[in-house]
């Protein structure tokens, strides 16, 4: 069964940087494209970044600059460096993969491969 695995969220101030991790078990992301999507309660989910097989990166517009995607392909893991951590930032990231072009929402959790989730908690 094909589980992808997010980790690496945790509180942190504002300013603060985390990294988050995802790694899949019975799934090889080196022909994947892969995407980083968060929601917070009462926010729309969205895609935050993503990697095509290629190796294309792409960031929504809040995060550019702060934000970046990139891939291991040795370790089959997908990272998520965030920098300069907002308040705004809170959610819960989730990690996705698929073959096919990735939605822009969380429509892709029917899609695909979704992990279970990991928080991001920012404090002002």
């Amino acid at each position: 069964e094909v589980q992808l695995m997010e980790s690496g969220g945790g509180s942190v101030q504002a300013g603060g940087s985390l990294r988050l991790s995802c790694t899949a078990s019975e799934f090889s992301f080196d022909d994947a494209n892969i995407g980083w999507y968060r929601q917070a309660p009462e926010t729309e989910c969205v895609l935050v970044s993503s990697i095509t097989r290629d190796g294309t990166t792409d960031y929504v517009d809040a995060v550019k600059g702060r934000f970046t995607i990139s891939q291991n392909n040795a370790k089959n893991t997908v990272y998520l460096e965030m920098n300069n951590l907002k308040p705004d930032d809170t959610a819960m990231y989730y990690c996705a993969a698929d073959y096919t072009p990735l939605f822009g929402n969380c429509m892709q959790r029917d899609f695909g491969h979704w992990g279970q989730g990991t928080q991001v908690t920012v404090s002002s």
